[in-house]
């Protein structure tokens, strides 16, 4: 880290909204004006809408990262965490991967933390459940789903079969019904490599506390959703919750019971907790309290955005919606940190802040290949698609609004490869404990016991010189 005596541009996050805002400040700002700090606990950003298709290895997961580094030459880039934030002193305190915590002052302050997976106290959730919020947890999730069928195939025990080829998924938003959909075209094309395992031998669950599921492509769409996802032989149990899951015995409040190696929790998000500790104005969801221009509610020199931000949604409430907010989502989180970078330019330099406004586009989702739902906003009209063309154009928009077009040329040519090459089904388990057969090999050979006679010969021995 680097000393400067120029006034520093403090970004508490390297997802999404914080490096769009990091950018779009270096990009804006004169040269030597400012230092842009961007601090993240680690040092690549993920696209998360990327994540089901990362699960199923229709996209290589180093393609959904983008290095910060490489992205932010100009900025620094801090790999730790910020534990808390001195607004009197301007001050923040950094706690790095190693040593100890340091304090770092800051001129102008952007809160881009997101946020995280929403969880609830349920028995055996936090033993079993596998998120699905990184590309740490999708790579996981794919190594897990093909360890179970070599598990399988690996045992004559119907019940250890049974319990490893049952997948329950909880939560039917965009995140759950992806995630289902993209793991049960992979299970189903790995199963055709093996001689004792079909997809019929399979059971997958999707259950919400909701009573539908993809809520934001609307009723029919999530409809045509459900019963696409049925048809393709998911069990969908909606307006119910699970109560426990303590060893992988599931128990759901409709009074199913079900026993599961592989437990998904995509049951929402919530923002991240460490923002009670900044001191912020937050929202009654913990979100920090933002005014139309992303400046943090009773401060000039902090702006927020994103899914840890509580964003008057200006266009809605235009409309005649009251109390509306800007949802957790790409579309809105790339036109904020664009505004938010221009408004911390204008701050600095004594211009007034602009009002983020933006009218919702629509939606897109992806069930597994050549299969998804959207919605197309045009004015007050609402264009719904389904089927193979509204997975291109699930492909397509999320495709484009990947970050550099480094990562944008290399998700395509994962996408092209795979139109002509089968699907990978290898799992490499062994990523997780890497060093594991290593340690086998160089561990020190015990040391042999020694024969009871020749242990009793020594003991007289002892005790006859000690007399």
């Amino acid at each position: 880290m680097s000393t400067t005596e120029r006034p520093r541009i403090l970004v508490v996050g390297g997802g999404y909204v914080g490096l769009y805002a990091a950018r779009r400040i270096l990009k804006k700002m004169r040269y030597g004006e400012a230092t842009v700090t961007v601090v993240d606990p680690r040092s690549y950003m993920t696209y998360q809408p990327f994540l089901p298709e990362t699960a199923a290895g229709n996209i290589s997961p180093r393609h959904v990262v983008v290095p910060l580094r490489r992205v932010l030459p100009k900025a620094e880039v801090l790999t730790g965490r910020v534990t808390t934030i001195d607004q009197d002193r301007k001050v923040a305190t950094i706690a790095p991967l190693v040593g100890e915590a340091y304090e770092l002052p800051f001129d102008y302050l952007v809160i881009a933390l997101g946020a995280v997976s929403r969880t609830f106290p349920i028995p055996g959730l936090a033993e079993q459940g596998i998120g699905m919020k990184g590309v740490e947890e999708a790579i996981g999730l794919r190594n897990h789903v093909l360890e179970q069928l070599d598990k399988a195939d690996s045992t004559t025990d119907e019940e250890i079969r049974r319990k490893a080829l049952t997948f329950v998924f909880v939560g039917g938003g965009f995140a759950g019904a992806e995630t289902i959909g993209e793991v049960e075209d992979l299970a189903r094309d790995a199963a055709k490599y093996y001689k004792t395992v079909s997809r019929e031998d399979m059971r997958f669950i999707l259950v919400d506390a909701a009573d539908k599921i993809l809520p934001e492509v609307g009723p029919k769409l999530g409809q045509y959703g459900k019963e696409h996802l049925e048809s393709r032989g998911v069990e969908i149990y909606l307006s119910t919750s699970m109560d426990s899951c303590v060893d992988g015995h599931v128990v759901l409040k409709n009074g199913l019971e079900v026993d599961s190696n592989t437990i998904v929790w995509t049951a929402g998000v919530k923002p991240n907790p460490v923002l009670a500790r900044y001191g912020l104005p937050l929202g009654p969801r913990g979100h920090v309290d933002t005014a139309p221009s992303l400046q943090v509610q009773g401060t000039d020199y902090i702006w927020a955005a994103g899914d840890n931000a509580q964003v008057p949604d200006v266009a809605a409430r235009k409309a005649g919606v009251e109390n509306a907010w800007c949802p957790p989502n790409a579309q809105h989180a790339l036109r904020q940190a664009k505004v938010l970078g221009d408004n911390v330019i204008s701050g600095m330099r004594g211009f007034p802040q602009k009002d983020y406004e933006h009218s919702n586009k629509g939606a897109v989702a992806g069930l597994g290949l050549h299969k998804g739902v959207a919605m197309i906003v045009m004015g007050k009209m609402k264009i719904k698609v389904k089927g193979r063309l509204a997975w291109y154009m699930h492909r397509g928009y999320h495709g484009m609004a990947m970050p550099t077009w480094n990562r944008k040329i290399r998700v395509f040519a994962d996408w092209t490869l795979g139109m002509f090459l089968k699907r990978e089904v290898v799992a490499l388990g062994a990523l997780e404990s890497p060093r594991e057969e290593f340690y086998e090999a160089a561990k020190p050979a015990p040391v042999a016991a020694k024969p009871a006679a020749e242990k009793s010969e020594k003991a007289e021995s002892e005790k006859a010189k000690a007399s």
